[in-house]
């Protein structure tokens, strides 16, 4: 039994159809990408979720049970959380503040202190700047406060939005370390990104999306070398 599982998902915006009998799984352990370019569908994968928006069609299974029409604050209490594109921070808040609010679901004290200090050990940065106002943070800074947000809901399955959108490259490069860190202590981990390249490294699997259709699927490793993925989208 797959950890997530998407089966024959269709969903509109208003009369456009966004997906297309999308059909994905992730297993428990995995780096799932979903690649594709602008309007392909991506983030409408993870909205639906997320349960930010209902399919009109087809079903949402984590860990078996099915979660299609389930509430949002529901499905993170379930081990969802979600890194949303453009990071979404709560601007005024500070850091500490904007972690605390990650756990909003949780009653574990001991447990919510736990993994402050596992967020402040994957972002040394953020316990530097634990007092300091989100806003004011820079956007790679922001957006490993994003992330460390999401992990303070202690998911099971923690979606990334596009996480190196906007940043250096050096910073890039941290950012997908930090993914391949996340995994490696246990969270599996379902990656949205328009830099396919890099998410195809770090991904065990993949899944290519065009005008809300799987078209490809297959290792990260060997979606790196097809010849269709190399063209499309990594600019060989």
């Amino acid at each position: 039994m797959a950890l997530l599982e998407l089966d024959g998902v269709n969903a509109f915006y208003g009369r456009i159809q966004a997906l297309r009998q999308v059909t994905i799984q992730v297993e428990k352990g995995e780096i799932v990408a979903l690649i594709g370019s602008n309007g392909a569908g991506k983030t409408t994968t993870l909205r639906t979720i997320s349960g930010l928006m209902h399919p009109n069609a087809g079903t949402i299974r984590f860990e078996g049970h099915d979660i299609t029409r389930t509430r949002p604050s529901r499905i993170v209490e379930l081990g969802i959380s979600q890194s949303p594109e453009g990071r979404r921070l709560f601007p005024r808040m500070t850091v500490v503040d904007n972690l605390f609010m990650g756990a909003y679901t949780r009653t574990d004290r001991a447990g919510i202190a736990s993994d402050m200090d596992r967020v402040f050990k994957l972002f040394p940065r953020l316990q530097e700047r634990r007092s300091q106002i989100a806003g004011t943070l820079s956007g790679g800074e922001q957006q490993m406060l994003a992330m460390g947000r999401a992990l303070m809901a202690k998911p099971k399955l923690m979606m990334l939005d596009e996480p190196s959108l906007g940043l250096a490259p050096i910073l890039i490069e941290t950012i997908f370390n930090i993914v391949r860190e996340i995994n490696s202590q246990g969270t599996t981990v379902l990656l949205v990104e328009q830099n396919a390249h890099k998410a195809l490294e770090v991904a065990h699997r993949g899944y290519v999306l065009e005008t809300g259709v799987v078209v490809q699927t297959g290792k990260g490793s060997e979606l790196l070398q097809s010849e269709e993925v190399q063209k499309a989208y990594l600019g060989m």
